[in-house]
């Protein structure tokens, strides 16, 4: 009987692990607040969840994060946040529970977090000090105080009743008497005390992360674009269909689709941004202001963009005016040349102020298509969401080798001696987009009633332009539809086909064929490495 007395005290019951579990909770909470608010005095990128979650991105191979783009869109990112913390409440239970017998143990191990935290923050590509490792650091030790502080509440010696001559026990890690009494008023005082002080601070935190970046709000508030030497043309009156359901011609800034690596938007302050070209070929670097940029002639064109993480029938591809300065200009004045005049360099290197690296063939940004460092979108300047103050934009080409939002540095290089950061992903160093069409309307599984039924999308071919598209109901014959004007071969084009449709279920596919006479390939292809291909369709019922 006294061996098993002494394993009961030796090894707490559910109900005190159960509170072992929620002080490692409350110890996370405390480490997340405390370091939420040490980043809000440095930057909001050097917090732990966002370090880790960018070295998570890193880290995830290209196949998983196409699929997490595919399933979750734009909130992708806001669900690997969330993942995150999933994770580490789980681990903060666990640790937690194990604080209950060893302390120092569970101290450690929330010690060790913050060791992971501090290394990701500073082995991210925008990380410029050690500085960034102090939120996870001071984070982690008011953690792991915080936890030592109430699991001792949890291992307090019995008050009322004194352990009898040699029965009994301590902890083997840190000697603490394992009486079953417990200092039950401390650990709720401690425990509410660690909530509210934490909720507090974590407040305070996100507050001032979210004050970060008003210089940047006010130098784009004071954006004025001047009128471009080159304006857009206007849009043929016939670029748009009115047919519900189908894509507007423009897609508005809010509901243009926005893929990239960034878990916080950057917020650059106009005035203070830069712009450096250098590298090979380079007989003149030069760097640039973005008001040196606002005093050069500036184009305005329609330019559809389109992500190689576009499924077939995906949403990841938009149409927008931009405004901005021929890359071509600029790469022509610091001495540059194409491969095919003699240049050295074969590669355009863009680097995004977090670090994101795209890589471009210079002879396609050279070769007379309106490649451009873009300063607005669609009226006005571009949003923080979508590379304010500077981004670029290069028709014909996937984003992924060309779109560089938050531009910063162009370095002129070659192929052969560097990858930039999609290609070590396994992504192909050249990307053209492919001709591509979609079916906007009847959605897939729609039930619209027998009689007319209006099918229609939109088709792109950037650079070559859409001459032709398709549809084919069931195993039927393709029947041409009804294509609205064309704007540029920049731009996507709206198309049409009313259908008589029976009651039953039916396939729709659409294909399309570009000005050069490619007809849309019926081959399905993956995203990866180099752009999604095949044709599109629905499944209807005909009520």
């Amino acid at each position: 009987m006294r061996d098993e007395e002494k394993d009961q005290r030796v090894r707490p019951g559910w109900p005190r692990l159960a509170l072992g579990a929620l002080s490692g909770v409350l110890a996370g909470f405390a480490a997340l607040a405390v370091a939420e608010l040490v980043a809000a005095g440095l930057r909001p990128q050097s917090s732990p969840v966002i370090a880790v979650g960018g070295a998570s991105i890193d880290a995830t191979p290209a196949p998983v994060k196409d699929w997490a783009i595919r399933h979750f869109g734009t909130n992708d990112k806001l669900v690997l946040q969330l993942g995150i913390l999933v994770v580490l409440a789980a681990l903060a239970l666990v640790l937690g529970a194990l604080a209950v017998r060893f302390r120092r143990v569970g101290a450690a191990g929330v010690l060790l977090f913050g060791v992971i935290g501090a290394a990701a923050a500073v082995s991210r590509p925008d990380s410029t000090s050690f500085t960034d490792a102090l939120p996870s650091v001071v984070g982690a030790v008011a953690g792991a105080l915080l936890l030592y502080v109430l699991v001792s509440r949890l291992t307090a010696p019995a008050r009322s009743k004194a352990p009898q001559s040699g029965s009994g026990s301590e902890d083997e890690a840190d000697g603490v008497p394992a009486s079953e009494g417990w200092d039950r008023r401390g650990f709720v005082l401690a425990a509410t005390s660690a909530a509210a002080a934490s909720a507090v601070v974590g407040a305070v935190g996100r507050s001032l992360n979210a004050s970060h970046g008003k210089d940047a709000i006010a130098s784009r508030n004071k954006v004025v674009l001047p009128n471009p030497g080159s304006p857009a043309q206007p849009v043929p009156k016939r670029a748009g269909l009115r047919v519900a359901g189908i894509s507007p011609f423009v897609t508005p800034n809010k509901d243009f689709y926005r893929v990239d690596t960034a878990l916080v938007v950057p917020k650059v302050d106009a005035a203070a941004w830069r712009l450096r070209i250098h590298g090979k070929g380079v007989r003149r670097p030069a760097t640039y202001s973005f008001d040196d940029l606002l005093r050069r002639e500036l184009i305005e064109r329609d330019i559809t963009l389109t992500c190689v993480s576009n499924e077939v029938g995906g949403p990841y591809v938009g149409n927008a005016r931009w405004i901005g300065v021929r890359l071509a200009d600029l790469l022509a004045e610091c001495g540059v040349k194409p491969p095919s005049r003699g240049g050295r360099a074969d590669q355009l290197v863009s680097r995004s102020v977090d670090g994101m690296t795209i890589g471009s063939p210079v002879e396609d940004v050279m070769d007379g298509r309106d490649a451009m460092l873009a300063l607005g979108m669609n009226g006005e300047p571009l949003p923080f969401e979508h590379g304010f103050p500077v981004r670029m934009v290069v028709p014909g080409l996937y984003g992924f080798v060309s779109a560089c939002k938050w531009i910063e540095d162009i370095e002129l290089t070659t192929f052969d001696s560097y990858d930039p950061y999609w290609v070590k992903r396994g992504w192909a160093r050249k990307a053209p987009i492919k001709t591509e069409s979609r079916i906007d309307t009847p959605k897939p599984f729609a039930r619209p009633k027998a009689g007319t039924v209006m099918v229609a999308g939109v088709a792109w071919a950037q650079q070559r332009g859409i001459d032709k598209v398709e549809v084919r109901f069931d195993d039927g014959p393709w029947q041409e539809a009804h294509l609205a004007a064309e704007d540029t071969r920049d731009t996507w084009r709206q198309w049409s086909l009313p259908w008589q449709a029976t009651k039953g279920g039916h396939t729709l596919t659409v294909r399309a064929t570009d000005l050069t006479g490619m007809v849309q390939t019926d081959q399905r292809t993956r995203t990866i490495p180099d752009g999604a291909s095949g044709w599109h369709s629905v499944v209807i019922t005909i009520e």
